[in-house]
């Protein structure tokens, strides 16, 4: 097999054997590919007894993945960055890393791995950058690395990669489920991986008050006829009376995108600190760049999957609500 990333891997693989102290950063608002793939290399990294590996994030580990995990995240206040040799942000680069690393000092390496093509940091200049949005994830990415290594992956290994590739594919639902991903998929399962398991206590394991808000954001759907997209909205009254979290958000534009008349879906919905989240989603046949909307938006992300924050409140108006 021929890999696309074959200069990168070697130098990736020096640089986290030369390190002592590795840390690794997940994004804000963590899904299942920033933690399936920061776990996977904390995982490999344990094999190496003398080096300190810490994985970190701004926010708080996702309840619905914390079946598989034995662990949860440091905490990035308590953590002094210029102790470590390396640094390692997984997916989503631009959500978060630099909230985390301001700097680096002279010493320090900067590994960032993605498959948006928006990564772009005015903070940190990267050493080792591998950003494709040919791959279906991040997880994706890790899995030719230890295929070109010759890597051992252990039944906890497979397990954190699958949950990734099946987070970003949709439980192959988009178009980036490629016949190369599912041939990953089946190698992951091979080596211990329960597809089953994770679909059923990952994807489908939903709390009641996830549900409510579901039926809350579809009930206010409506589609632009003119423009082709399909919106709601949540706030954060909804939250807190539905007894929900930023966490249940995430689906509803998946949902909303399933809709045989939209070109694409926009959900917008109010976070803390007077901030507004909106999450678009199309799919590959309807011929729209999500990203592109995004971008214009100060936000990032890739063709059918991407996002954006801007300040202020969701405020009813005669035209419906707006951001205020």
């Amino acid at each position: 097999m021929t890999y696309k990333y074959a200069k990168e891997f070697v130098a990736i693989r020096q640089e986290l054997e030369k390190a002592q102290k590795v840390l690794l950063v997940a994004h804000s608002r963590p899904d299942g590919d920033t933690v399936g793939s920061v776990f996977a290399l904390r995982e490999y990294l344990s094999r190496f007894p003398s080096k300190e590996i810490v994985a970190t994030c701004t926010d708080s580990f996702p309840e619905y993945l914390k079946n598989f995990f034995d662990e949860g995240f440091a905490d990035c206040r308590k953590i002094k960055i210029s102790d470590f040799d390396l640094l390692i942000g997984c997916d989503g680069v631009e959500r978060g890393f630099e909230k985390i690393v301001v700097s680096k000092t002279a010493g320090q390496k900067v590994i960032l791995l993605d498959h948006h093509t928006t990564l772009k940091l005015k903070l940190i200049k990267p050493d080792i950058v591998i950003s494709d949005e040919e791959y279906s994830s991040v997880c994706e990415i890790l899995y030719d690395f230890f295929d070109f290594h010759r890597i051992e992956i252990n039944k906890k290994i497979a397990s954190f990669l699958l949950i990734g590739i099946l987070n970003d594919t949709g439980v192959f639902q988009h178009a980036n489920t490629t016949p190369r991903v599912m041939e990953i998929v089946a190698s992951l399962m091979r080596k211990g991986a329960s597809l089953n398991k994770i679909i059923q206590l990952t994807f489908k394991n939903r709390r009641l008050e996830t549900l409510r808000l579901w039926g809350r954001a579809l009930e206010r759907a409506e589609i632009n006829q003119k423009t082709g997209v399909i919106m709601s909205y949540i706030t954060k009254a909804d939250l807190e009376e539905l007894k929900a979290s930023a966490e249940d958000v995430a689906s509803v534009a998946e949902i909303l995108n399933t809709v045989s008349d939209a070109k694409f879906s926009l959900v917008l919905s109010e976070r803390d600190n007077n901030k507004v989240k909106g999450s678009l989603r199309s799919e590959d046949y309807k011929n729209v760049d999500v990203s592109k909307i995004a971008q214009g938006l100060r936000g990032g992300g890739h063709r059918l999957a991407s996002g954006f924050e801007v300040r202020g409140r969701l405020v009813k108006s005669r035209n419906g609500w707006l951001v205020e």
